[in-house]
């Protein structure tokens, strides 16, 4: 999820816990804050905490809640995560630490510490576009026999053929996700667990659909809408996300279309393209999203 901020660039709870509510009755599985979409290298420890807290008091145990806990520090890293325990978190996201650039030693070093001050289910977070540190299968398979509440990926490398070699690593009952929007329907293909999407803080209910419908076995409904989102999936990472997310949820009356520096609202160029594809789903409607 999106972090939303006020006018004068403070956390807005209020909009966020009402984001929340509307998630959860949209079908959302589960609730996912302070991970990419959710800005949380520009938040303080202390905001993130606080977000924390209100999305797991406001799901109220209605679906489960997993923070991003991670960050290039491991104090601040094993801080969070103890915190999100403390405040009921039902598991923890914890990135690939980005900037340091780490060997494969150090992470799994950092994993496994991680992991060890918390009986949380950890998923660990894999994005070499953002960390410029790809995690090998075969580490991760290391961190996963020296730490056994580590139990799934979020994958964002686009070498698809990683989400195959880890599963086949590490077992068929290791969760992968998905963290390419493009990518959500062909890893469920190959054995994938789901997906976290920004795309869901526009559409939750065809993004939860996506796995609904594989569940049950009805794949070629499944791929006519992965190819029917696949337009909005697209648009929204015009720009670095999450400004162009926030730009479109900004169109659509949910949140303010502020964003901390150094991320800023897309150009006018690409508003006006995020605005048209907008307008193709309907998305546009005065009160489609109440």
């Amino acid at each position: 999820m999106v972090t939303p901020f006020t006018d004068d660039n403070q956390v807005d709870h209020d909009t966020l816990a009402r984001l929340i509510d509307w998630q959860i009755a949209e079908g959302s599985h589960a609730i996912s804050v302070t991970g990419t979409t959710g800005e949380p290298s520009s938040l303080s420890l202390a905001e993130r905490r606080a977000v924390m807290e209100t999305a797991i008091r406001t799901a109220a145990g209605r679906v489960p809640v997993v923070p991003a806990t991670g960050s290039t520090n491991i104090d601040e890293t094993v801080y969070l995560t103890k915190e999100a325990e403390k405040l009921g978190a039902d598991a923890v996201l914890v990135i690939v630490p980005y900037y340091n650039r780490p060997s494969q030693q150090g992470l799994f070093q950092y994993f496994t510490t991680v992991a060890r001050t918390v009986n949380l289910p950890v998923v660990v977070y894999n994005i070499p576009g953002r960390t410029a540190t790809n995690i090998e299968p075969q580490t991760l398979k290391r961190i996963r026999q020296h730490a056994d509440n580590v139990i799934g990926i979020k994958e964002s490398n686009r070498d698809f053929e990683q989400v195959t070699r880890v599963l086949s690593l590490l077992g068929r009952d290791f969760l992968v996700y998905s963290g390419i929007e493009s990518l959500c329907f062909p890893m469920l293909a190959v054995g994938g667990a789901g997906h976290i999407s920004a795309t869901a803080n526009l559409l939750p209910k065809a993004v939860a659909d996506l796995y609904n419908l594989t569940a049950k076995g009805r794949w070629e409904e499944a791929r006519e809408l992965h190819y029917r989102l696949f337009p909005l999936n697209d648009v929204l990472f015009i720009e670095t996300n999450p400004g162009p997310l926030k730009a479109a949820m900004a169109m659509t009356g949910q949140i303010r279309p502020h964003l901390r520096l150094p991320l800023v609202v897309p150009s006018d160029e690409h508003q006006a393209k995020i605005h048209e594809v907008l307008q193709s789903y309907g998305l546009l409607q005065p009160g489609r999203l109440g």
